[in-house]
């Protein structure tokens, strides 16, 4: 799949007829192969009764010889060419596996912080392994199904010639079978889908059992989970019986009535024969056509139960292929927001993030098209109207919330990751580039994800990045004895999610990262909660002096290690701000402010002790 080329996901049937139409020459010789190799199917019945009544029955040797070469030739044909079509189809249904993995993973990638927000991990796994299999599997329609149409008329026109009557009873026989399916292909989508809600459901709970696992046996709660998970597993297993029992029917039905319908037909012909209206050898020819027949009605119904299973699975892939990122809209071309990596920015340079940082440094291929504004020019006020919040660039800003809940919202939409109507300068976020925005402006998540590789790499993701600069942020962030506890220091192994350091440490390289990118406005959710008092503030004394009066910072925190650096501070009671000042002007001014830090002192000290 091309860089830029976005998934149809308007419907589940118009996302697989984008799958064909994104490999329109392969589709094309899958058609044109499984034509050629389904209707060759149908002609050595033909040839067979020419042989018996040209050569056989009347004693004509050469005729005979001439017929069974010409048989021969043709089954040599037929299993070349259902080789071919068989690879064919291969590539088919791998190019739509691929190009269905890849898009949900660009989108992934665009969606960012807002996905877990809207859909559970267990849904993105459960998408990934069983629905992409699904989809690509029902594309197999594109060369049998359509070779087994015209294989169905071919067989149509030669018993034309053989008895009118037989090829009426043909013609009409498989809109029968089709009838008789129908109704139970209808139940199957249903139960299908309630099948795939519950597997998704299942597999959610046992990613947070596997994430949890260790605060649940903490808490005594391991049993409680552990019970409740058996009860929704016990539930997918009844839904799975139901989904059985529906596809042994039809699939029970995908062979028994064809060998039914070929059983009619060949009885209806030996009659016929019999009764001296057809020869011996047109006699063959009905039986072969009959028994040849089995085969693309089988597809009809296979295909039939496929597509079921397909549009089900399609469904699901063009809901998640739906969701936009929160605060963002609709972008002109439609495909929502910029994609995102793990700390709300991009490095900009191609389709996907490094999946460390979420900043773009303006190159990515999405440009601001006629409905986008540009930045400001130069740094400048960031304003959020619904709490009241005005940040002076180059400034270090700190909020503290009575509720921390209502400082990250304040933060999401500074950030330009919530619905708002906030602006920096006079330009309103929602109206500027997401590319452009986010090449300036970065939002540190205090749980970014952290990728499995060398510590270089988790810091400094696919940039590169001098020794003096990555040392200065790992001094800024207090975090040089992670470095130096490690063996092989920065081209030390760390695994995925940070699962072999502590809190602290996971952190502290959050911070590092982020101070990597210097972005002109770093907005960061509590930085320094993992830390004890001595290392927080010697990060506060160090961020301070980094970044004010260069950079532009804003903090949501309630340590008065922090707050005391600030250059202003925001306290904010209800998500509107109750007043606004230094650290100790507000002690001094605001008996809720002073109750808010003094409690989180108090904690730290009892923590200590």
């Amino acid at each position: 799949m091309t860089a830029g080329v976005v998934a149809e996901h308007r419907g589940p049937v118009r996302y697989l007829w984008w799958l064909v139409v994104s490999q329109r020459r392969r589709a094309a010789a899958g058609s044109v192969l499984g034509t050629l190799s389904t209707v060759g199917q149908m002609l050595p019945p033909y040839v067979l009764s020419r042989a018996i009544d040209d050569g056989l029955a009347p004693g004509h040797w050469s005729a005979l010889v001439a017929w069974s070469a010409v048989l021969f030739g043709l089954g040599m044909t037929n299993s070349v060419l259902g080789t071919w079509r068989h690879r064919t189809m291969t590539k088919i249904r791998m190019d739509a596996t691929i190009r269905t993995v890849r898009a949900l993973v660009a989108h992934t990638l665009r969606l960012g912080a807002a996905l877990p927000r809207q859909v559970s991990a267990g849904e993105v796994v459960t998408i990934g392994i069983g629905d992409v299999a699904v989809i690509s599997q029902t594309l197999t329609m594109i060369g049998p199904g359509v070779g087994s149409v015209l294989a169905y008329g071919v067989v149509a026109v030669l018993l034309l010639d053989v008895s009118p009557l037989l090829a009426a009873v043909l013609l009409l026989g498989v809109p029968v079978l089709a009838v008789l399916v129908g109704p139970l292909l209808g139940r199957l989508e249903g139960v299908e889908a309630r099948y795939r809600e519950r597997e998704g459901g299942l597999a959610a709970r046992l990613t947070d059992l596997a994430g949890g696992l260790r605060v649940l046996n903490g808490l005594g709660g391991k049993e409680v989970f552990a019970q409740r998970y058996g009860q929704e597993a016990r539930g997918l297993r009844d839904e799975g019986y139901r989904v059985g029992a529906v596809t042994s029917w039809v699939q029970a039905l995908g062979v028994g009535l064809p060998t039914l319908f070929v059983a009619a037909v060949t009885w209806l012909a030996a009659r016929m024969a019999a009764q001296g209206t057809l020869t011996v050898g047109q006699l063959v020819a009905v039986y072969g056509y009959a028994a040849a027949l089995v085969v693309p009605v089988s597809f009809f119904i296979e295909a039939g139960y496929d597509f079921t299973r397909g549009r089900v699975a399609a469904r699901r892939v063009v809901r998640f292929l739906s969701l936009r990122p929160d605060g963002r809209g609709k972008q002109p071309d439609g495909r929502g927001g910029q994609p995102d990596g793990q700390d709300r920015q991009s490095d900009g340079r191609g389709e996907q993030p490094d999946g460390q940082d979420r900043q773009s440094d303006g190159r990515g291929e999405q440009p601001g098209g006629p409905a986008f504004r540009e930045p400001p020019p130069v740094p400048a006020v960031l304003r959020d109207p619904a709490s009241g919040v005005e940040v002076v660039p180059g400034s270090l800003t700190a909020l503290a919330g009575e509720r921390p809940e209502e400082s990250a919202a304040v933060l999401d939409r500074l950030g330009g990751f919530a619905e708002s109507a906030a602006t920096w300068g006079a330009v309103r976020l929602d109206a500027i580039d997401p590319v452009r925005l986010r090449a300036r402006l970065l939002v540190a998540d205090n749980e970014a994800d952290l990728f499995a590789g060398t510590l270089r790499e988790v810091v400094c993701g696919r940039r590169d990045r001098s020794r003096e600069a990555i040392d200065g942020a790992l001094h800024t962030a207090a975090a040089e004895d992670i470095v130096r506890g490690l063996p092989a220091g920065l081209d030390s192994p760390v695994a995925a999610q940070g699962r072999d350091l502590s809190g602290g440490q996971r952190q502290r390289l959050r911070l590092v990262r982020a101070l990597l990118a210097d972005p002109e406005v770093l907005l960061a959710a509590e930085p320094t909660s993992a830390v004890d008092a001595h290392t927080e503030a010697a990060m506060a004394a160090r961020l301070h002096a980094a970044r004010a009066g260069r950079r532009t910072t804003v903090l949501t925190t309630t340590s008065p290690l922090l707050l005391d650096r600030a250059d202003t501070v925001y306290y904010l009671a209800g998500g509107r701000v109750a007043a606004v000042g230094s650290h100790r002007e507000l002690l001094a001014a605001e008996p809720g402010y002073r109750r808010l830090v003094t409690r989180g002192a108090g904690e730290e000290a009892e923590a200590a002790g």
